[in-house]
């Protein structure tokens, strides 16, 4: 028996011989013929060909096909120049009506029944595997001289036909400081299923103990490593099972078949993609394109304007608006919250800064076909109830967006309000928006930017993002142009040392991402921008779909209406005017926001965000 020593350097064609002699002493193929790609194999009758090589093209990350063979067909001209798919892979599976009825070294017995059949070969992650390690990453299953991990998710795959199970995938332990690295050298590695397609905490895939895979070996992780997880080939395994059909055959995992293709790389669309953290608790990191990334760095450059000299440059910190965003885009359910009754002398009370922003950021979410939901004070629920009705009637929102109160009626109240049954493992929302939203100040009071104290005018729903803190799965996001709005506490240090009166009037509770605009509005338009940029991401939008289907053509994008435009905008303010909502620094009812008149700011800053 030959030894695993040298059979890195083997060219393949000699592998394939040694293989068919059935001379090695190895379990798996890791690591044999570096610079050549290997493959998955899956064996079905002709009937069942056509439906799964669209199952495959339908799940194409999990399963991208390097070539159908004919029926009968043995051979594989276009991966090698001499092969036998009935003695080259080093073991295979038998499988009879989706039970698995046993493991061989050689197909050579059901000839007779491979001339109905037809081969699938399918891309590999061992080529993933020597890209990582050459970007100087270690590969902890080699290290510990085992399998890859692999683990059924709760991710479903596109259905065809008979086909359909859910997604299988790899898990790799990969250092956090060496994620961007191991997606960008991955990324191009289409054929091998690509860039991976979680990065975090295994829960969130449906997977329950790392510990218990259910194909290859458990590979533990070392401190500071993040469990990332690729797309697997062995989710085509899952597929046949679930098709019951009579008869099919597969490699076992990890003894794939050595091709005479050269390992080769396709540069990503959008540049080189990053890695960012969204969430701790659950671990959870997104990736983007720099290009993207860029376009949404510009965005918040661009907001960051302080056209009242207040001072706002102290507050921002760069990339906020990029993770925020990230998070949304990963999010399912949303509560945005808006309302600053800083016109305590009026009825109403509210200024017409955060409204508009927070029907954007509505907007923009129905599209994408998210939940959402708005909560503001009780007094003001007439009010925002007639809003939103004109905003539908503007073609703002495509329908009415559910509106709510809170109060606080006991210690456990926004436990209740944010997670069913008040249990905090099934929170109703994923993410917790406020845009120009009073916030609560360290004393306990609310503050206008004057220090007038409006707290007889403001429910506590600060409580929901205090709550939000201490519940895995949700993330917080809080919008604001001169610190004293609900997320500012982030950043209140800056607030007390830079913003006038910010020692009195800064808000004392943080979200996890903040977002600093020279007007709150402008906030909300980016959000609902940025929020369009990261869709048409193919690497973002690979990411979110899990490696799944295909992105959708610039013409199947139903969310670019949802865009906030000059005209949209300008009659959204006409109506907060006849609904006597005031500008925020002037209390005028007059085409203008904070101070600054609409046709001349707002306008142009729309403008320039589109």
């Amino acid at each position: 028996m030959l030894l695993t020593g040298g059979l890195k350097s083997l060219l393949p064609h000699v592998l394939r011989r040694i293989i068919r002699c059935n001379r090695l002493s190895i379990s798996n193929t890791s690591g044999m013929a570096e610079g050549y790609k290997q493959a998955n194999i899956v064996i079905l009758h002709k009937s069942l060909a056509d439906d799964f090589e669209k199952f495959c093209h339908a799940n194409d990350g999990p399963l991208p096909l390097l070539y159908r063979s004919q029926p009968g067909d043995w051979k594989c001209p276009s991966l090698r120049s001499d092969s036998d798919i009935r003695t080259d892979c080093l073991q295979y599976r038998k499988y009879e009506h989706g039970a698995c009825t046993g493991s061989l070294k050689s197909l050579k017995e059901y000839s007779e029944q491979l001339k109905d059949m037809v081969t699938f070969y399918l891309g590999c992650s061992f080529s993933l595997e020597k890209a990582i390690q050459k970007a100087g990453i270690p590969i902890r299953n080699v290290e510990q001289k085992c399998n890859a991990s692999m683990y059924k998710t709760s991710v479903p795959c596109n259905s065809i036909s008979m086909f359909h199970c859910n997604l299988v995938v790899t898990m790799r332990p990969i250092p956090e400081s060496k994620l961007g690295a191991a997606v960008l050298a991955t990324s191009g590695l289409k054929e091998a299923h690509g860039a991976p397609i979680h990065i975090g905490d295994p829960g969130l895939l449906g997977i329950q103990d790392l510990s218990k895979p259910d194909y290859g070996d458990p590979v533990h992780l070392h401190p500071g490593d993040i469990p990332v997880f690729w797309a697997s080939a062995v989710t085509g395994v899952e597929a046949i099972i679930n098709s019951r059909a009579p008869l099919a055959f597969t490699n076992s995992p990890d003894c794939t078949f050595i091709t005479d293709l050269e390992r080769g790389t396709v540069r990503s669309s959008g540049g080189a993609p990053q890695v960012h953290c969204i969430s701790r608790d659950p671990l959870h990191f997104s990736i983007v394109s720099a290009e993207a990334a860029q376009k949404i760095n510009t965005l918040e450059t661009l907001i960051g304007i302080d056209p009242g000299e207040r001072g706002i440059g102290h507050l921002q910190r760069q990339g906020e608006l990029l993770r925020a965003c990230l998070a949304l885009s990963q999010a399912g359910s949303v509560l945005v919250t808006t309302g600053f009754p800083t016109h305590y002398g009026h009825q109403p009370p509210e200024e017409n800064d955060g409204p508009p922003g927070a029907l954007a950021i509505a907007a923009m979410l129905q599209a994408l076909e998210k939940q959402v939901a708005i909560v503001t004070d009780h007094r003001a629920m007439e009010l925002n109830k007639k809003i939103i009705e004109e905003a539908v009637q503007l073609g703002i929102l495509k329908k009415p967006i559910p509106l709510l109160s809170y109060q606080r009626e006991s210690a456990n109240s926004a436990l209740t309000f944010l997670c069913e049954n008040g249990n905090p493992r099934r929170p109703r929302f994923d993410h917790l928006i406020a845009i120009e939203r009073a916030g609560m100040a360290a004393d306990g009071n609310y503050y206008n930017a004057r220090k007038v104290n409006i707290k007889h005018l403001v429910d506590p729903i600060d409580e929901l993002f205090l709550a939000a803190q201490t519940i895995p799965g949700i993330t917080t996001t809080g919008v604001g142009d001169g610190g004293n709005e609900l997320g500012m506490g982030k950043v209140k240090d800056a607030v007390k040392k830079h913003i006038k009166n910010g020692d009195v009037i800064a808000c004392d509770v943080e979200a996890d991402f903040t977002v600093v605009a020279g007007v709150s509005n402008w906030g909300g338009y980016a959000i609902a921008c940025a929020l369009h940029v990261l869709r048409c991401c193919d690497t973002h939008g690979r990411y979110l779909r899990r490696a799944l289907g295909c992105l959708r053509a610039p013409s199947q994008r139903p969310w670019l209406p949802a865009l906030p435009s000059v005209p949209k905008e300008e009659k959204l303010l006409k109506t907060l005017v006849q609904l006597g909502v005031r500008s925020g620094k002037t209390a005028s009812l007059e085409m203008e926001v904070d101070g600054l008149p609409f046709y001349s700011t707002h306008s142009l800053m729309i403008e320039k965000l589109l």
